[in-house]
C-alpha cells in the first residue's frame, strides 16, 4: 500500500510552487511545467522521494533514534505541534534558539529550569515564602521558557533526525543540523536548495493542507518505528527469558558429549526405578493380563476371516 496517493497530493495543492521570477535554478529538475507564472512540482518524483523518506525515518526511529519537528512559520505551527506529539517526537514551532543543537548542553539547562518553574504553584501565595511579586516574575519567565522550548522539554540529546518545513526560514536549523551531520528532511518548495537536505521532498511548504499532510506522513513513519522498535524489544526479551532457564543434569551432559549416560539417566534410571517398586504379585498380574490381551487380539483377527468364508 501507498504512503500517499497521488490524488491526495494532488488535493492538498502539494504541485504548486512558487512564481517564475522566485526560484531556485537548482530546482530545476522537480519542476514539471510553468503555468500561469507558476511552477509545477513534478509529482511522480514527490512520491518517489516520500517513499524514500518514510523508509529511512522508519529505520532511525526502529533503532531508537528520535526525529525533531521544526517549522516556525504560521502555516506549520499547528501541524507540526500536533503530529509530533500523537508520536512522542520533539518539536519546534515557534522561534528557533540560535544553539538549540550546537550548544544543546546550556539550552538543556534552561529544559531544567524550565522544569523546576513547573513544579511552583503560583496561585498559592500564603503557602509559598517567595513575595507575589516574585511569584509574577517567576511566571513569566516560565510561560517565555515554555513558549520556546516546550516541544523539547523531553528531549536529553540531540536529535537522530531533524523533520524541516521551509528550509529557507529554518536557516538556522539547517545549519545546525548541517555541522552536527544530523539528516536533514525537508520540504523543498521552487525557491529552497536541495543541496543542503539529504532527504528532500519536492512540495509545497506555504499551503495549510499541503504541510499537513506531508507532516502528517512523516509522523506514520515515526509511529511505525516505534511499534517496529516495541516488537524488536518484546522479542530479545522473550529470548532472554529462554537462555535464563536452567537445563537438566542429563541435557547438560548431552551437551557436553556423555551422550550414552544421559540416555540411560533419563529413560533406564526411570524404568529400573518404577521396577523395584512395583511388587512380585503386581507383576504376575500384569502377566497375566498381557497374556489375556494377546488371545482377545488373535480372536479378533480370526473373527473376519470366519465371516469371509461364510460369505
Amino acid at each position: 500500500m501507498a504512503v500517499v496517493t497521488m490524488r491526495q497530493l494532488l488535493e492538498s495543492g502539494v504541485h504548486f510552487g512558487h512564481q517564475t521570477r522566485r526560484w531556485n535554478p537548482k530546482m530545476k529538475r522537480f519542476i514539471m511545467t510553468e503555468r500561469n507564472g507558476i511552477y509545477i512540482i513534478d509529482l511522480q518524483q514527490s512520491l518517489a522521494y516520500i517513499d524514500r523518506s518514510y523508509a529511512f525515518i522508519k529505520e532511525t526511529v526502529a533503532k531508537g533514534g528520535t526525529v525533531m519537528f521544526v517549522g516556525t512559520k504560521k502555516q506549520a505551527q499547528e501541524a507540526i505541534a500536533e503530529q509530533a506529539t500523537r508520536v512522542g517526537m520533539p518539536y519546534v514551532n515557534q522561534r528557533w534558539l540560535g544553539g538549540m543543537l550546537t550548544n544543546f548542553q546550556t539550552v538543556h539547562q534552561r529544559i531544567n529550569r524550565l522544569k523546576e518553574l513547573d513544579e511552583i504553584d503560583f496561585d498559592d501565595v500564603a503557602g509559598s515564602s517567595r513575595t507575589k511579586k516574585e511569584l509574577l516574575q517567576m511566571r513569566r519567565e516560565r510561560d517565555k521558557l515554555n513558549k520556546s522550548l516546550g516541544g523539547i522539554r523531553e528531549m536529553s540529546r540531540t536529535p537522530s533526525a531533524v523533520w524541516i518545513v521551509d528550509t529557507n526560514k529554518e536557516h538556522l536549523a539547517v545549519e545546525e543540523a548541517r555541522k552536527l551531520r544530523i539528516p536533514i528532511i525537508g520540504i523543498l518548495d521552487s525557491n529552497c536548495d536541495p543541496d543542503l537536505v539529504d532527504f528532500p521532498i519536492p512540495g509545497n511548504d506555504d499551503a495549510i493542507r499541503a504541510v499537513g499532510l506531508l507532516t502528517r506522513v512523516v509522523a506514520d513513519a515515526v509511529a511505525e518505528g516505534l511499534i517496529a522498535r516495541s516488537g524488536a524489544k518484546a522479542t530479545e526479551g522473550a529470548e532472554a527469558v529462554g537462555a535464563e532457564e536452567p537445563l537438566a543434569e542429563w541435557e547438560r551432559e548431552l551437551l557436553g558429549g556423555d551422550a550414552e549416560k544421559a540416555a540411560v539417566e533419563a529413560t533406564g534410571g526411570d524404568a529400573e526405578k518404577a521396577a523395584e517398586e512395583t511388587p512380585a504379585s503386581e507383576a504376575t498380574g500384569a502377566a497375566s493380563e498381557g497374556t489375556e490381551a494377546t488371545e482377545v487380539a488373535e480372536a479378533a483377527t480370526e473373527a473376519p476371516a470366519a465371516d469371509e468364508a461364510k460369505a
